[in-house]
């Protein structure tokens, strides 16, 4: 063989050259980058969101008629700005989660009325109604405020 059959093409013109030269492939795209942001977006979502058992808290509404009968021998729980009240006295939350035990040890069926006062946040309320249900209190009512 000679050495001549290995040498690189020669181009006449330079147009030849630019001809060849736009024959070329168009690059590929690949789908690393897009895999890497799915995952990302799949881990960020997993990550973020809640697998928590949601609780429920049962209420009971006493309705319009026979609401003083139903009222009897039950024990209210205000929830008021300046803080819980049980029968007209002041009370803590802890204070108030160890007399409902006690008196759910003596009477099972005792019956539990919280009402919120005007401008007492909802978590409040809340927390009362979780702490009462987590006692044990099986008959607990939310009463609507008075004065509105």
């Amino acid at each position: 063989m000679s050495p001549i059959a290995f040498a690189p093409p020669r181009f006449t013109r330079l147009s030849d050259c630019r001809h060849r030269h736009h024959r070329r492939r168009r690059p590929l795209v690949s789908l690393t980058p897009l895999i890497d942001v799915v995952f990302i977006l799949l881990v960020f979502f997993m990550l973020a969101s809640s697998f928590l058992d949601w609780r429920s808290i049962d209420l009971d509404a006493p309705g319009r008629a026979g609401v003083a009968a139903s009222l009897s021998g039950a024990m209210l729980v205000e929830v008021r700005l300046d803080g819980l009240r049980l029968s007209g006295q002041p009370i803590t939350l802890d204070a108030l989660t160890a007399r409902v035990d006690d008196l759910l040890n003596r009477r099972p069926e005792q019956r539990v009325l919280v009402r919120p006062m005007a401008g007492v946040s909802l978590q409040e309320v809340v927390a009362v109604l979780d702490r009462l249900s987590a006692a044990g209190v099986g008959d607990l009512s939310l009463l609507r405020d008075p004065n509105r």
